[in-house]
């Protein structure tokens, strides 16, 4: 029965329509039986119109909880031009170079599709590549703590979720690669953003195989060799100079030298002036005894700079305590000391003319390569967001009326349908079987718990109200 306005209305299960033996006949009572149960249901979803709103406000009040209680994201967005193309011999740099110097656009157009062809990719691609991959990942998780900031115990984890926080993509037409980094915090999202461009940098920086890296690398590796050989050569030099008290062996000949042509001029002059005193005075004058004593302590002293044979020993411990070595060595062995000297100085001198000039070289590879290594050029910069970028709290609530929504037409139909079917029907009989086994001992409990709720607070305003569905009951479908 159909009602207007106030008149109920039940909905009788559509019988089948016997086919007649016309076609056209068949044909209108299909249509005519599909029209009937179209508006059969219309008019069920109109008769329950306030239950519908019921589901629809339930799903709004659910859906704006729910986005009202999600936490704020702010994206942070930097562009960045690829590195500038290296010249290369690959076959397919040689394609597009023989391509480009046909005419003009059309060559260039044509290396391009060969390229793609032949699956070519251009330097834009191979950043995303890198910027997507594990090892700027890691980089950024460490840099950052993101195991702690994401919630969660191991690196695959945190790389998945910092993949669902991240977007990288390529414009194909201008090459620009453009990174966007969501997160909760704005300022951790453009530290994040800055973050993968320094990642990328640096990564293309270690794996890069220019001829200016391979210089530095083998110039840096003599360098440190160098740097041993001068150390040990200078260690060797002092000890020797100060074993041997050989500080410098020219100025110390020349100037040993000097002073023993000082000495013997002295002693000439002190014996000439001993001679003079000698035709005037008996030797046992204080003059003469003075005068001998001089001249034999200049004697002495020009025996110990000039040396002897017993001074030309290595073994400097076993000379006798009048032999015992001076402070300076004398002029006879100076030549021998000379000879090794001047080979540790030699020595020294070309290990630290060595170092200097690898010094040099190495400052200058760093610098060429510094010039050859690619890296992104960044002209916008990830700022701090400003607005958050989500959640859509608009669209998550209209998606949960809309859900809500379609739960109340669904329940409404299929109750429907449900109440239409025979109580005879073998497969109501095994739902309504399974039913009871498994969904009335749910109830029960929810039932019970209620129960308890109700006695604890039983001035609850909720505990007097009883939710009834504007369904009609199943008697009174007989009834009519």
């Amino acid at each position: 029965m159909k009602r207007s306005g106030g008149v109920e209305i039940s909905i009788q299960p559509i019988q089948e329509i016997e086919p007649s033996a016309g076609n056209n006949g068949s044909g209108e009572n299909l249509i005519g039986g599909a029209a009937t149960r179209g508006v059969d249901r219309a008019w069920l979803l109109w008769d329950n119109r306030r239950l519908l709103w019921h589901f629809t406000l339930c799903g709004l009040i659910l859906a704006t909880l729910f986005a009202f209680l999600l936490r704020k994201s702010y994206t942070s967005t930097a562009r960045l031009m690829p590195p500038e193309k290296q010249s290369g011999s690959s076959p397919l740099a040689l394609m597009a170079a023989m391509s480009g110097s046909g005419s003009g656009g059309s060559g260039s157009s044509l290396g391009s599709v060969a390229n793609d062809l032949l699956g070519g990719k251009s330097e834009g691609a191979l950043v995303v590549e890198v910027l997507s991959g594990r090892t700027v990942a890691d980089a950024l998780i460490q840099r950052f703590d993101l195991c702690k900031v994401y919630g969660v115990r191991y690196l695959e984890e945190a790389r998945k979720k910092l993949a669902d926080h991240t977007e990288i993509a390529e414009d194909k037409k201008s090459g620009i690669i453009v990174i966007k980094v969501r997160d909760h915090d704005p300022r951790r999202s453009a530290q994040m953003t800055q973050g993968y461009v320094e990642a990328v940098n640096n990564l293309l920086a270690a794996v890069s195989t220019s001829s200016a890296r391979r210089e530095r690398i083998f110039i840096e590796g003599r360098l440190k060799t160098v740097k041993q050989s001068l150390e040990i050569a200078e260690h060797q030099f002092s000890d020797y100079a100060s074993k041997n008290t050989a500080i410098d062996i020219p100025a110390q000949g020349k100037a040993m030298v000097e002073a023993a042509a000082i000495l013997q001029g002295q002693l000439i002059a002190a014996e000439s002036e001993l001679q003079g005193l000698s035709q005037i005075y008996t030797d046992s004058n204080v003059r003469v005894r003075s005068g001998r004593a001089r001249v034999a302590e200049l004697q002495k002293q020009l025996e110990k700079m000039s040396g002897d044979d017993a001074s030309l020993s290595p073994d400097q411990k076993s000379l006798p305590s009048d032999l015992a070595p001076e402070i300076y060595p004398s002029i006879r062995k100076l030549p021998l000391l000379g000879v090794q000297w001047a080979d540790l100085y030699r020595e020294t001198k070309i290990e630290e003319t060595v170092y200097s000039l690898l010094t040099g070289q190495y400052e200058l590879a760093k610098i060429q390569e510094a010039k050859e290594i690619p890296s992104v050029q960044v002209f916008d910069v990830g700022e701090v967001p400003e607005k958050s970028s989500g959640p859509p709290r608009l669209l998550i609530m209209t998606m949960g009326a809309t859900f809500f929504l379609a739960m109340g037409v669904v329940w409404i139909v299929g109750r429907s349908v449900w109440d239409a079917v025979s109580s005879d029907d073998p497969r109501k009989q095994f739902a309504q079987h399974v039913g009871r086994e498994t969904l009335l001992p749910l109830l029960r409990h929810a039932q019970r718990a209620r129960d308890r709720v109700v006695h604890r607070f039983p001035n609850w305003p909720l505990n007097g109200h009883t939710a009834h569905s504007t369904l009609p009951t199943q008697e009174a479908r007989k009834g009519e």
